[in-house]
């Protein structure tokens, strides 16, 4: 019996507590605890800052920058629109001698069907879509940059193989071994064969 009225004490006391609200009138709030200590005041009236709000800071980076995590920047915009002097003025940053044999592998996995084994556009899909020679001075007059481009970005009939050969060392591999194709194309017409 006893161990019933105290239930029942307990149950009605618990009710009757959670139905008031007198301990937001009692105790303080967080709020104005933090306003007895001085600089957390003055950081409630501070104005806001608003990042984006000034218009003469800078907000595109120089052409030619580096980026800070090394990840190779992107002209892909100027491409498109046809202004190849971004792609230009990119250099070769590998040794031509040691990448040929990846050369040799990447350009035979992407590059015959369209070009041919030795760039002459004899690949099966050449006649269909009539891809250019790599072999002609005027693709021999293309810039190493140029070439890296057409190769990450495309153009025309050729598509884009940035997404494909995504290392950029792959893709100078395949620039040096285009290369060398055109080497050997010149050096079989100076013997006085067929390039």
């Amino acid at each position: 019996m006893r161990r019933k009225l105290h239930a029942w004490c307990a149950t009605l006391g618990v009710l009757a507590l959670s139905g008031c609200n007198w301990y937001y009138n009692t105790l303080p709030s967080p709020d104005d605890l933090m306003k007895l200590v001085p600089w957390f005041d003055h950081m409630i009236k501070s104005p806001a800052v608003h990042p984006y709000m000034r218009s003469d800071v800078p907000r595109t980076t120089v052409p030619g920058t580096v980026p800070v995590d090394a990840v190779e920047g992107d002209w892909g915009a100027e491409w498109t629109a046809g202004n190849w002097a971004s792609a230009d003025r990119i250099t070769n940053p590998t040794d031509p001698a040691s990448t040929l044999v990846v050369g040799d592998s990447v350009y035979h996995i992407y590059c015959t069907v369209c070009h041919g084994p030795a760039g002459a556009a004899d690949g099966p899909v050449s006649p269909k879509i009539g891809a250019p020679s790599l072999l002609t001075p005027k693709a021999q007059g293309l810039s190493d940059g140029h070439i890296y481009s057409l190769i990450r970005y495309g153009r025309g009939v050729m598509p884009r193989y940035g997404d494909k050969i995504v290392l950029p060392q792959e893709r100078w591999a395949v620039v040096n071994y285009v290369r060398k194709l055109q080497a050997d194309a010149a050096a079989r017409t100076a013997a006085g064969g067929t390039p």
